[in-house]
């Protein structure tokens, strides 16, 4: 038996320290020129590169974000009292990085992986880069599987897939953060890890939603990413690069994963406060030229993944604000052209009553069809196109117009469908739910009842097929008997 266990390693140093000759090691350092609002002008350091970090000499940290002939501007990660012109900064030869696995499910940390709750550090976990490149086109798969929302209207009319890129669009107040969170709610059961990210927002705001997260049950398969509004701006910026990242990773295991970015208006904002700090000309709406750039390599990351590389998914719901329904403006059409469809919500129906408020007119899922369930898609087919009929044929009773008995007929049916459409906030629907009732409409169940009845009836029918084992491919005819012996006239 070895009597010196660290006998290798000694006569290792003692090799190193005969052939050791001295030299010189040149390292750049540069210093800091001026810091304000959440920039840092540097001056030396020839070598750095975009997006490299920067380590201060007090502490703080910095991401290169701008160079120019004689100085580097730098966006703040994080920074200290002490931080002021003249300190010294070195280059770390990196980019960012987040920690990433299964031990941050039901955590809440901000953009550079540092927990924001009172629990430990998670241990380990993986370094994933915030910007990769995204998935090559060989590594790409038609989107093929459904994530079912809960949401009656986009569930049967404006479907989603694994993998989609899908906007949700409409003015502040009028429930974009609640189809979001009805959405990840829904995904309990589903073996869907999600990922929410909240830019910008108010501390009571972040507070509400991670509460909500918890009382229902959805934190358990869900990391917040958090860069509220009074974090800097280089955080706030990075936040959904960082979520983007969390759910990167998943995917690259195999795994399916919703991410929602809430809201990309103020990340958008926020990127042209630091573009144009840093003396960066403007354009339309005082935006950058590449902030159309940025969101692209955002939301390009979004896909399905063929089975040689893993066959996980990423589906990306980005939030979009619009100022008094103006869909034309730079940053919702810039995100319209990027995604695959967009849920739109409309301050008119809101007020009317109508929750959630999605105007099916605007609305669009140019590839979610591919991944609906036959069933599903079979019940569901014709029904946005007679919806949309029925509105316009509902102008004509607002001036006492005689209309035939098949108009009165249609015009019934669609008020009836527009109960139905109706759901409330944090009660998504299972999809048996879904089937259940479009069925029933199908079938003509409903024609016998006034719209004040028809919720009634809806509640009565769902309760019974929420005790039941009915699934999506049991034959039509038993989702048929279900919806007689609910609608069943007593004797």
């Amino acid at each position: 038996m070895n009597d010196f266990p660290n006998h290798s390693l000694l006569d290792r140093q003692a090799r190193w320290l005969r052939h050791y000759r001295p030299a010189l090691r040149v390292n750049e350092l540069g210093r800091v020129v001026s810091v304000g609002d959440g920039i840092a002008w540097v001056a030396g350091l020839p070598s750095a590169a975009i997006d490299e970090l920067l380590l201060f000499a007090d502490g703080s940290r910095a991401m290169v974000f701008d160079i120019t002939d004689s100085m580097i501007g730098a966006v703040l990660l994080s920074d200290t009292p002490a931080l002021t012109a003249g300190i010294g900064v070195r280059g770390s030869g990196h980019t960012l990085s987040i920690a990433a696995g299964d031990e941050l499910l039901g955590r809440i940390v901000d953009p550079l992986g540092v927990p924001q709750d009172d629990r430990p550090p998670p241990g380990n976990t993986r370094r994933q880069p915030l910007e990769p490149p995204s998935p090559p086109i060989i590594a790409r798969e038609f989107v093929h599987q459904p994530l079912y929302t809960g949401i009656k209207i986009i569930d049967t009319m404006i479907p989603i897939g694994r993998g989609q890129r899908q906007l949700l669009i409409g003015d502040e107040g009028l429930g974009r953060s609640s189809l979001a969170l009805d959405t990840v709610i829904n995904q309990r059961e589903q073996n869907v890890y999600c990922v929410y990210v909240l830019i910008g927002q108010k501390r009571s705001t972040v507070v509400n939603t991670i509460e909500i997260l918890r009382e229902q049950g959805a934190l358990d398969y869900t990391v917040v990413v958090v860069a509220e509004a009074s974090a800097l701006p280089g955080l706030q910026h990075l936040a959904p690069f960082a979520g983007c990242a969390l759910a990167e990773y998943w995917m690259q295991q195999g795994r399916d994963v919703l991410v929602v970015y809430d809201d990309l208006s103020s990340h958008a904002k926020t990127y042209r406060e630091l573009s144009l700090l840093l003396r960066r000309p403007p354009g339309r709406e005082a935006f950058p030229g590449d902030i159309f750039s940025v969101h692209a390599r955002l939301l390009e990351r979004a896909t399905c993944l063929n089975a040689a590389y893993g066959g996980g998914s990423m589906t990306a719901l980005p939030v979009i604000e619009t100022k008094l329904g103006e869909i034309a403006a730079y940053i919702p059409t810039n995100l319209i052209s990027i995604t695959d469809g967009q849920v739109y919500l409309d301050r008119t129906l809101f007020a009317g009553g109508f929750r959630p408020a999605i105007d099916i007119g605007r609305s669009v899922s140019r590839i979610g069809g591919q991944a609906q369930h036959a069933c599903i898609k079979q019940e569901a087919g014709r029904m946005k196109l007679d919806y949309l009929q029925f509105m316009e044929l509902e102008v004509f009773t607002r001036f006492g117009a005689r209309l035939e008995s098949s108009m009165e007929a249609a015009i019934h049916r669609g008020r009836i469908l527009r109960e139905i459409l109706k759901q409330e906030r944090l009660s998504p629907l299972p999809v048996t739910a879904q089937m259940a009732w479009l069925v029933a409409f199908n079938d003509g169940a409903f024609d016998h009842t006034g719209p004040e009845q028809a919720r009634e009836r809806l509640a009565a029918l769902l309760q019974v097929v929420e005790v039941g084992d009915l699934t999506l491919d049991s034959p039509r005819e038993q989702w048929q008997a279900v919806a007689k012996a609910v609608f069943r006239e007593p004797e």
